[in-house]
Parts: C-alpha cells; structure tokens; sequence
C-alpha cells in the first residue's frame, strides 16, 4: 500500500540515474516516498530518470559525492560507484575515492541527521572465491594490488567504515552485498557479460567468451534486487547484514551465451579469449541469510528476465 503523500520519506539515491538505481527510484516512488536522486553522471544517464522528471516527488542533483553534500533526507541508500570492469579501471583511483571517500561523507551525513543508510556493497568483495557457494561470513580472497582491487578493495573499506560508524557514532547502517544483475537500462556498453553478449548477439557479431567459458555467475534480475535493497532497509532494527542480496541458481558462462544466441535469434558464434586478470572461477550467493532476515528471495528465472533485457536492447539499437 502506499503511503500517505504527507507523511512521505524524502529519500537520498546516490548513484541514482544509474542502472539499478534508477530502478530503485521508480519502486520508491511508486511507494510513495519523495526521492533525491544524485548523480555525478559519469557512468549514470539522464535517459534512465528522464520519465520522472516532472514527476512532484523526484528530484535531481548533479554531484559529485567524494564532496561533501549537505541535504535533509529520511533515509540515504549509497549506490554511487562504477560497477562494471570497463568503467571502474578507467579512472580506477576515482573509484577508490568514491568508494571510499563517497561513504565517510554519507556516513557523515547520516550521522549528522541522525538517518539509516545503506551500502550497495557487492560480491566482489569475496574476490576469487575459495569457498562456493559464498556466504557473509567468508572473509574472502581478493588480490589488493590487481586490476580489479580499485573495486574489489574500495567496497570492502566501505563497508570497514560503515561498520566503524555504527560501532563508533551509531549510525544506523545496512550493508548489501550484491551479486550480478541485470535487466533494462544497463549500459550497453558496460562490458558486463549479460550485456555483452544481447548487444553481440544483436549485431550478428562473434560472441566473445572470456577462457574456456566453465567459470560461472548467478544472474539476477534488477526487480528482484531492488526489492531485497528495499526489504533490506526496511528489516528490524539492528539487523545490519552485510547480506548477499542476488539469485542462487548457477549458470556458466557458456550456456548464458548459448542461451542468448537462442533467444534472439542470432548466427553469432563463440570466440574464445583470454581470461582477465583475477577474474573470479565462481560466483554463487547462499542468500539464507536473506531468506531468514528479509523473507526475500528471487522470483523471476533468468530466461524471462533475458527476454525483457533483450527487448529492451532491441528498442535503444534502432
């Protein structure tokens, strides 16, 4: 049930004209809180939130976040930070700083209006997992000085310091650990493998696969992540996770392709290269945690959540 438009939240979104976090708007405000949306814009889109623009509670700022930022707010999810390879090893001391400096100053600014907040954490803070599947106690195994660590080890500062602030000052955190996802308003050209591979498959080009295509990902689909970030930041006090928030069901990396090339109808074939420098071998979340804290758990298969991400890619590639 919605709420009551006058006693609606007025929620911070980092990070918000973004893939998911533009998703996570349009369920907040269906919800019927008031959304701040900020955004720096560097791999977020202004196309993602363009239909809420005269929307009376939505609004946008343009910012930066490893600046301070001075709001009054209800609640604060910190979504703010580059999260395909491709983007993030860009500017890859930029990602550390907003991983990092972005969460001391939302931390600060939670602290300073006494408001919950949460952290997009992510898997990747188990590195190359030498448990599977992975659960939130598994300290994991990250490479520190790798190409992927501006990342891997920029998200587990943050979540260092999201625990210090609540140790420390109090502050009310969640921390979310997201596994892979997907669905419309991903970046074309974000070089993650669901997006990869539609856009390849697409265009009639080989599709390309990362070593032998044996390793494996668990794909979930943005709706369903988006309603555990939300059940997450509504869950019983004192509950701070960290929580793996993503679908449990395996899938290598070969058979999404095959399934992409399927599904679409395409004559691309599969062209093995390389694989990337600590590229994980396996990736699956134990969401039991989930379950029990947040009574969440995915609902939609990957076939039906590639056919929506697929008609979408159709629709921006005319």
């Amino acid at each position: 049930m919605a709420r009551d438009y006058f006693s609606a939240r007025r929620v911070l979104v980092t990070g918000g004209a973004g893939f998911v976090g533009s998703h996570l708007i349009d369920r907040l405000i269906e919800a019927g809180d008031e959304v701040l949306c900020v955004d720096n814009l560097f791999t977020g889109s202004k196309a993602n939130i363009a239909h809420l623009h005269d929307h009376p509670r939505f609004e946008f700022m343009r910012h930066d976040i490893c600046f301070p930022l001075f709001v009054e707010v209800d609640a604060i999810y910190n979504l703010a930070c580059p999260a395909s390879p491709i983007h993030y090893q860009h500017d890859p001391v930029q990602t550390t700083k907003v991983s990092v400096v972005g969460a001391i100053n939302m931390l600060g600014l939670a602290k300073r209006i006494k408001v919950p907040i949460l952290q997009a954490s992510t898997s990747e803070v188990y590195g190359d997992p030498t448990q599977h599947p992975q659960t939130e106690p598994y300290w994991g195994n990250v490479n520190p000085i790798g190409l992927r660590s501006c990342y891997d080890e920029g998200k587990r500062c943050a979540e260092t310091l999201f625990f210090d602030y609540h140790r420390q000052n109090g502050v009310k955190i969640k921390v979310a650990r997201i596994f892979n996802t997907y669905g419309p308003r991903m970046h074309p050209s974000d070089g993650r493998v669901v997006s990869n591979f539609i856009m390849q498959a697409l265009r009639g080009e080989d599709i390309t696969i990362y070593g032998d295509g044996s390793q494996t990902r668990s794909f979930c689909y943005v709706d369903d992540l988006v309603e555990g970030l939300m059940r997450l930041m509504d869950s019983r006090d004192g509950f701070t996770g960290p929580v793996n928030i993503g679908n449990p069901v395996e899938f290598t990396i070969k058979q999404l392709a095959e399934q992409v090339i399927e599904m679409t109808g395409s004559r691309s074939t599969l062209v093995q290269h390389p694989l990337p420098s600590d590229d994980p071998t396996q990736r699956r979340p134990d969401i039991s945690l989930a379950k029990k804290e947040l009574d969440w758990e995915p609902t939609i298969e990957l076939r039906a959540g590639l056919e929506k991400t697929i008609a979408y890619f159709r629709q921006i590639s005319k």
